[in-house]
């Protein structure tokens, strides 16, 4: 067998176990082993091979690495919405009470709301801009 078959093998080898795990630095190391079957295809020797392979599948790995986005990591769960669905969701408040909450109904059920600011302390649409536990904060919409 040809030494570009063997690392197209290894590399479609990484891509499945990619696709099981979604382990995104998988593909990268792929790509340095069909860069790898690219060295062979060109003739070169078994060691050219692997260091190209290396270098093009480990540089892909430390360039994901520091490029990757970082915007959600350092964002609380709370007032993310790629975790938090609810993050930017509408409610009406009717009324607020003195304590300065409000109950409203949310999702078939009812929720303690408070506001953002005291700015936001009016009636009518408001959007959910934080959720702690059972206690939605609230940001008035503005007309």
């Amino acid at each position: 067998m040809a030494d570009s078959t063997l690392w197209w093998l290894a590399a479609g080898i990484l891509v499945a176990a990619e696709l099981t795990t979604g382990t995104f630095y998988l593909l990268m190391l792929a790509g340095g082993l069909a860069a790898g079957a690219v060295a062979a295809h060109t003739g070169l020797a078994a060691t050219p091979q692997v260091v190209i392979a290396a270098l093009v599948g480990g540089g892909a790995v430390l360039a994901w690495h520091f490029w990757r986005p970082r915007a959600a990591a350092g964002q609380d769960a709370g007032t993310n919405p790629d975790v938090n669905l609810d993050i930017g969701e509408t409610v009406q408040v009717e009324s607020w009470l003195p304590d300065g909450n409000t109950h409203i109904k949310y999702r078939g059920a009812q929720w303690l709301a408070v506001p953002r600011d005291v700015s936001s302390r009016a009636t009518g649409a408001h959007r959910i801009v934080e959720v702690r536990g059972s206690q939605l904060i609230l940001e008035k919409i503005a007309n």
